[in-house]
């Protein structure tokens, strides 16, 4: 009768320590995505205030084009709070860093301007690090989800309320990074 109710006890501790390292998993992983998600935010506001510095730095040749105003002020009232939102605000710098690069494309001075090859050089070091974030995040995701769905994580998931992640999903449009041409 020792050796059951030992062996009883011993079973439940494999399981409570089991579980344990599950929850605690899960918990480590949610906050690593929260993370990556909120400097993915960071990076992205970076990518908007250095499209914004681009715009002042060449405002004069840029008179005529009062749109670019508009688009950065409305990118820089955008709200990233979902994964969805974060995709509709790439698609939307990118789509205005494509117009603004097009028109400088029309005024050799802008390109030349030592102000605005540093901007356009860390723009494009800040779409990296945008890269970069998304595939931490993305790979985070795929780690947690997979703990909620195989057996028997799936049910300690489960019992503790945490539910799949969401991906950041691009279009094709996201391997295509918007021209900075540095003269």
């Amino acid at each position: 009768m020792f050796w059951i109710i030992s062996g009883l006890i011993i079973i439940l501790g494999i399981v409570f320590f089991y579980m344990l390292y599950v929850y605690n998993r899960l918990i480590s992983l949610k906050n690593a995505i929260e993370n990556t998600y909120n400097q993915i935010k960071v990076a992205m506001k970076k990518r908007f205030d250095m499209i914004g510095q681009l715009v002042d730095t060449t405002k004069s040749y840029l008179k005529y084009e009062k749109s670019v105003f508009t688009e950065v002020t409305k990118l820089r009232r955008m709200s990233i709070t979902t994964p969805y939102d974060i995709k509709k605000a790439d698609q939307a710098a990118r789509t205005l860093l494509g117009r603004l690069f097009a028109v400088m494309e029309n005024y050799p001075d802008i390109r030349g301007s030592e102000n605005v090859k540093e901007l356009q050089e860390s723009i494009k070091n800040i779409e990296d690090e945008i890269a970069r974030q998304r595939y931490l995040y993305n790979d985070q995701v795929q780690t947690f989800n997979i703990i909620t769905d195989i057996f028997p994580s799936n049910i300690i998931a489960r019992i503790f309320g945490f539910k799949r992640k969401e991906y950041l999903k691009f279009g094709e449009e996201i391997e295509k990074r918007p021209k900075t041409k540095v003269y």
